[in-house]
């Protein structure tokens, strides 16, 4: 697991306070696309909960895993006592049970490549189902961003993590959805977007930022030194496009 995967739990309270929340359509679609009650639940890379409190809320019995346990402990603030931990990367997780549903939350792109698929499956009920979403948040106004690319540039090219399969941004099927569909284990992948616009002042958008993996990775002078000349050109307060790009697929039936 890379550094840059590693490097939340210090902001575990800044990550809770300025990242935004999951809307209950991404629940929603997951349970219409099962088709049927899903009662159970895993979830890679639970960080603070903000998905999990959703499900769980829908009375899914989640069990919700992270590799950081500051992480983890600001999550058992936020959702129900029903909900169990386990402190674990992906890669660690030895399955003592079989699960309607395993979803990840803006979490997927951290785990390891080799062995993903196989991993999931074998988290997964025969028919289960599988459920990936994320998606970055920018300036909505043109010059923001422009101005916003121009002060990050002497200390980062971009904030956004990389396709993992290095699949173009204009290609009509994204990661995970492309893997998905070359893996045996998986059929009918599905994705969809849904459209979220965000308003947050110019003071959380910078604490927002300074949750980012890629300026969480920078050496503290040069992360304040980025964030302070970031927060130099923004308006009072910030327009957001968040949309969350959501990926289905179902565990195909064994046998």
């Amino acid at each position: 697991m890379s550094g840059r995967a590693l490097s939340f739990g210090g902001v575990a309270e800044a990550y809770e306070r300025f990242r935004p929340g999951y809307p209950e359509e991404l629940v929603d679609r997951v349970m219409a696309y099962a088709g049927r009650r899903v009662r159970t639940a895993f979830e890679i890379g639970a960080g603070t909960g903000k998905a999990t409190r959703l499900f769980a809320r829908r009375g899914v019995r989640v069990t919700a895993s992270d590799p950081d346990g500051a992480m983890l402990a600001e999550l058992r603030k936020h959702v129900p006592a029903h909900v169990r931990t386990v402190r674990a990367a992906f890669e660690e997780v030895r399955p003592d049970e079989r699960y309607g549903l395993v979803y990840a939350a803006a979490a997927l792109h951290w785990t390891e490549p080799e062995g993903r698929w196989s991993r999931v499956a074998g988290l997964l009920e025969p028919g289960g189902v599988f459920a990936s979403c994320g998606g970055a948040a920018r300036p909505a106004d043109p010059a923001v961003e422009d101005a916003v690319r121009a002060a990050r540039a002497p200390f980062l090219d971009s904030d956004e993590v990389p396709s993992p399969d290095g699949t173009p941004a204009d290609q009509e099927m994204q990661w995970p959805g492309t893997e998905l569909r070359r893996s045996e284990w998986f059929a009918d992948v599905r994705q969809s977007v849904i459209a979220r616009r965000l308003t947050m002042s110019a003071r959380d958008y910078v604490g927002h930022l300074s949750t980012l993996s890629a300026y969480l990775v920078l050496p503290a002078p040069q992360r304040e030194r980025v964030l302070s000349r970031i927060s130099r050109v923004l308006p009072d307060r910030v327009e957001m496009i968040a949309d969350l790009t959501v990926h289905l697929a179902r565990r195909r039936e064994e046998g």
